[in-house]
């Protein structure tokens, strides 16, 4: 992998955001499946890295949070206890996204307990910088984790969706049908106009279209806990650094004045061998 030439890694990385899977990635480059690998771990390791560092001190006004599902190896009812301590089983992407600027202020990786619900929202308190708004789903888990990172210096709600009963509750796939919606005022002063879980779980819908690993009902899920994160934090590097948002006509980055540029593929596949993240240079 450290004799790819730029152009290579950019094919690669050009083939993994956009969707393709790895052995689709390969065929297509020419390039080895443990390269490519290779390359994915040590970029998704640099893309945390440049997102912790780079993401902070964020002016955000309205925060919508969710968790996303998928598995490793195998769904936690097939995994063997032994390949459950390898990683696999169950896995949920925890995201949090600025309703306005679209920016994914913070993700995490792991179960959706109350311990994961901690970290998480303790992660995105670290990163901003006023009052927000947040709007979650009703999973319980967030009363409390929001609490523990806020305190009182939030405005909270739960937006609870209601679901009728399915007509074929033996063979159906997608959740029922959406019936109705139940708002909780949890902490401080909601706007009622903006409680909403729209736009994340919009992004849901993104993560799934631009990660083969989370295409449900293939084969196509991820093998190993360590892939699994890489690919995570490179689709989000992606999707905030370098993908011109439709509505917003700029990076989500660039809307929520983290950077002024948008940054290149090349910068993005430099950014593992920068000495520094700060670094990596944008497009001019």
């Amino acid at each position: 992998m450290n004799r790819l030439s730029v152009p290579d890694r950019v094919k690669i990385v050009a083939a993994l955001v956009e969707g393709s899977g790895i052995n689709a990635t390969c065929r297509m480059t020419g390039i080895s499946k443990p390269t490519v690998l290779k390359l994915l771990a040590d970029l998704g390791a640099a893309c945390y890295a440049y997102h912790d560092a780079h993401v902070r001190n964020l002016s955000c006004k309205r925060i919508q949070c969710d968790e996303i599902w998928s598995f490793v190896g195998a769904k936690m009812k097939n995994a063997s206890e032994e390949k459950v301590a390898q990683g696999w089983g169950d896995c949920w992407t925890w995201t949090a996204l600025d309703a306005d600027t679209k920016l994914m202020v913070s993700y995490h990786v792991g179960q959706r307990g109350a311990y994961w619900a901690k970290k998480f929202m303790e992660d995105v308190a670290l990163r901003v910088n006023s009052r927000v708004q947040i709007t979650t789903d009703g999973h319980r888990a967030y009363v409390e984790a929001i609490e523990g990172a806020f305190g009182m210096d939030v405005d909270y709600a739960m937006l609870i969706k209601l679901y009728g009963n399915p007509a074929n509750p033996d063979t159906r796939y997608s959740p029922g049908e959406v019936i109705g919606t139940e708002t909780v005022m949890v902490t401080g002063n909601p706007d009622p106009k903006h409680i909403s879980t729209s736009y994340v779980e919009r992004q849901n819908l993104t993560m799934r279209m631009s990660m083969r690993r989370f295409t449900r009902l293939t084969n196509a899920f991820s093998k190993k806990l360590v892939n699994h994160e890489a690919a995570i934090a490179l689709h989000y590097m992606h999707y905030n650094f370098c993908r011109i948002h439709k509505t917003l006509r700029t990076s989500p980055a660039q809307a929520a004045g983290v950077t002024d540029e948008l940054l290149s593929m090349e910068s993005l596949c430099a950014i593992m061998d920068a000495a520094a993240p700060a670094d990596v240079a944008p497009v001019v």
